[in-house]
């Protein structure tokens, strides 16, 4: 039986981040055989740009984040809101995953988004972007595959989302459907 990789993007850079202890969380519940590596160097690449994205001139974060992505089973990501929307560090990473159009990194990769927030709804609408963002990039995306969770700043003021056993539970589900994904064929 071989590995299933996922490989996780979290969409905010902040230290402390409760989305990044959200994916550190992920990783230590991988069942045997799921194997989840969150991505280093978001930060590190530039805004999309068609004009830097050619084969002389790809910036070299690009090319190690196309590479990481396009050696991995499925995806994990994981979404704050900023005013509403998916944080710009994701969608641009979702922007370079999505070319070539039509042959990038995601294209029949089953990904799913899921994340915490400070609001009362845990971030839903940066989710729904990012879901809808990430199925037109040519992910297929896991619709019924959701966990938002509420009140961030209060939740895990003083608990790590790996000490909290409802999220801990939900969590586990979550990466348990990634990883049963991979073994689904791919609707065209």
């Amino acid at each position: 039986m071989s590995t299933v990789r996922i490989l996780a993007l979290v969409g905010s850079l902040r230290s402390g981040s409760h989305n990044r202890q959200l994916a550190e969380a992920a990783v230590a519940l991988a069942p045997e055989g799921v194997e989840i590596e969150i991505f280093e160097g978001l930060a590190d690449i530039p805004f999309y740009n068609e004009d830097i994205d050619n084969p002389t001139d790809v910036p070299a974060s690009a090319v190690r984040f196309r590479e990481a992505a396009g050696a991995v089973d499925a995806f994990l990501l994981f979404s704050p809101e900023y005013n509403g929307t998916t944080p710009g560090v994701l969608k641009n990473a979702i922007d370079w995953a999505s070319r070539p159009m039509g042959s990038g990194v995601f294209v029949g990769k089953p990904l799913a988004v899921v994340g915490t927030a400070y609001g009362q709804y845990g971030g839903v609408w940066a989710q729904d972007e990012t879901r809808k963002a990430s199925g037109i990039a040519g992910a297929s995306v896991l619709e019924d595959v959701k966990l938002s969770v509420p009140e961030s700043v209060i939740r895990f003021a003083e608990r790590h989302p790996s000490d909290d056993a409802e999220i801990t539970e939900k969590l586990a589900v979550v990466v348990q459907q990634v990883a049963d994904a991979t073994k689904q064929p791919v609707e065209a």
